[in-house]
């Protein structure tokens, strides 16, 4: 029992060190993020325009051809 328990707090040991040694500056998981989570708004608006558009570019594409002569 004693070594499945000295076993377990050394993988706990090896995790813990690999999560301080992350790289992440500062510790807080939105910093290494290329965009601003600070603004709720402004990420609303660019997530309602960078998906929205993948989503629509279809729809476009097809009634584009769909128009052609």
């Amino acid at each position: 029992m004693s070594s499945l328990r000295n076993g377990v707090m050394q993988v706990r040991n090896i995790m813990t060190s690999a999560a301080r040694q992350s790289g992440i500056p500062g510790g807080l998981p939105a910093s290494s993020l290329p965009f601003s989570v600070k603004n709720r708004y402004a990420l609303t608006v660019g997530f309602i325009l960078f998906f929205g558009s993948g989503l629509a570019a279809p729809f476009w594409l097809v009634r584009h051809q769909l128009l052609k002569k």
